[in-house]
């Protein structure tokens, strides 16, 4: 989307000045020529680095102190829209004064941040951050030209979300300790998401060798094989002592919609989880009786009885089930 296209309509507002100022007025577009990094003493690094999703493409220019590897000059040339060009002299302005290894360190993040107006509101829209993920791309292929190896070394982690800098451990981490299930829920938790999308699902700016779906269905795998769930002849679980919290609740609740609830529901009453605590080797389950078994002389005696049998031959023989 060029610049023209943005005037008068709404999307122009979620840009900050900055970006815009730096937009029409970029203070480190140009090149670098060989005759005057040899004036500086300096190696001169050209790194290119194209976004087929979008067509945009920067030139990185890196003036180099052989003996201190540090960036005496840094300048670039944008081909694309005006976030590219806003992002890339951002990017080129960071690098400045930094030892490649520093540079290298520097992330699209740090690259929006510095475009913002204050610190809580974006620079940019969302559908446009991939751009600052060019610009330190580009970074990655000019530090890798300077020290003359492949540019996937500078990445120890697989980056599922490139825009929020969320690797692949971080995410299938963070889903299988909250038990999430949704890519909004990933969102909430990690940014991931949150920007261009293009992580979420195929079809977006980038293609991906992992989308956010594709976790949710791996752990959905995994929960179904470690029996996370009950089996669909009702069996056991296979460890109730390993589920998270929510796991559990969702196995209580299980058991009791199809073991024990309707026979309350048929007496006018029913029971609902209140919460589920370890006591040493025990997990006390805390449930509510409502409707008649609230009142039953039974909801302490046999009900309870017949309640925690079922769930410690379904779940677990340390499960203890104690009204309140």
């Amino acid at each position: 989307m060029g610049i023209d296209s943005l005037v008068g309509g709404t999307i122009w507002d979620e840009y900050s000045n900055k970006v815009t100022d730096l937009m029409n007025n970029p203070q480190n577009m140009g090149e670098i020529t060989e005759e005057e990094a040899k004036e500086m003493g300096a190696r001169l690094i050209v790194a290119d680095f194209g976004a087929e999703s979008c067509g945009d493409a920067v030139r990185l220019y890196w003036a180099v102190d052989p003996e201190t590897d540090r960036i005496l000059s840094s300048k670039f040339k944008s081909f694309g829209c005006g976030t590219a060009i806003a992002s890339s002299d951002t990017m080129a302005e960071l690098c400045k004064g930094k030892t490649v290894d520093e540079a290298v360190k520097i992330t699209n993040i740090d690259v929006e941040k510095a475009m913002r107006d204050d610190a809580d509101t974006p620079a940019v829209p969302p559908q446009k951050m991939h751009c600052s993920v060019m610009a330190y791309d580009v970074i990655k292929k000019a530090a890798a030209q300077y020290k003359g190896v492949d540019i996937e070394s500078f990445e120890e982690e697989v980056i599922v979300c490139e825009c929020a800098r969320v690797t692949l451990s971080t995410l299938q981490e963070v889903i299988r300790l909250n038990d999430l299930t949704t890519v909004e829920q990933i969102t909430d938790y990690t940014k991931a998401g949150a920007f261009c999308k293009s992580c979420i699902k195929p079809g977006g700016h980038e293609e991906k060798d992992v989308y956010l779906v594709d976790l949710l269905e791996e752990y959905e795998k995994e929960k179904i094989a470690a029996g996370a769930t009950l089996g669909n002849e009702g069996g056991p679980a296979a460890d109730f002592a390993k589920m998270t919290i929510v796991q559990r609740i969702k196995a209580v609740d299980k058991v009791v919609d199809e073991n024990i609830r309707q026979m309350l529901v048929m007496d006018g009453g029913d029971m609902e989880i209140l919460d589920i605590k370890e006591n040493g080797a025990n997990f006390d389950i805390y449930i509510r009786y409502l409707g008649a078994c609230s009142g039953c002389a039974s909801s302490s005696t046999g009900t309870l009885f017949a309640i925690e049998n079922i769930l410690k031959e379904k779940l677990d023989e340390n499960i203890r089930v104690l009204p309140i």
